[in-house]
């Protein structure tokens, strides 16, 4: 019914945060690499806020998809109350019930999804720099 309503207000929370980080990071940590000895590119870490966008756009895909699927049910209305739940109290209970329940679960799935998608960039991002920190230098 409201399901959808947990992972958009974190993802509210998260879109402050990450304006606000972007606003403070400094430049990231970066490597001239020369693989062929000719061209050079640059290896550097990913900024935090860059990160945190991918949690944005895990949060709020998820939720315009479940609220897509809860107007096509009929559960959501475009007129007052946008909730068919809130109209009832037994049905506002239940609609409690599961944003405390599904809607919690799902926020806390997604957002140990990104977690382990932190955890692959950050062996890569080490790998990276290190690897090129290890080349011979180019001439």
């Amino acid at each position: 019914m409201a399901c959808f309503v947990v992972p958009a207000a974190e993802a509210v929370i998260t879109t402050v945060a990450a304006k606000v980080l972007e606003k403070k990071e400094s430049a990231s940590e970066s490597v001239q690499v020369s693989l062929d000895g000719i061209t050079t590119t640059e290896a550097m870490k990913i900024p935090f806020s860059r990160k945190l966008k991918w949690l944005n756009n895990l949060l709020w895909g998820g939720s315009a998809l479940l609220a897509f699927e809860h107007v096509w049910h009929g559960e959501v209305t475009p007129w007052f109350p946008f909730l068919t739940a809130t109209g009832n109290p037994v049905d506002a209970a239940e609609m409690l019930n599961e944003m405390a329940t599904a809607g919690i679960s799902m926020t806390v799935l997604v957002t140990a999804v990104w977690l382990a998608m932190l955890g692959v960039t950050k062996i890569m991002e080490k790998n990276a720099i290190t690897s090129a920190k290890t080349l011979p230098p180019a001439k």
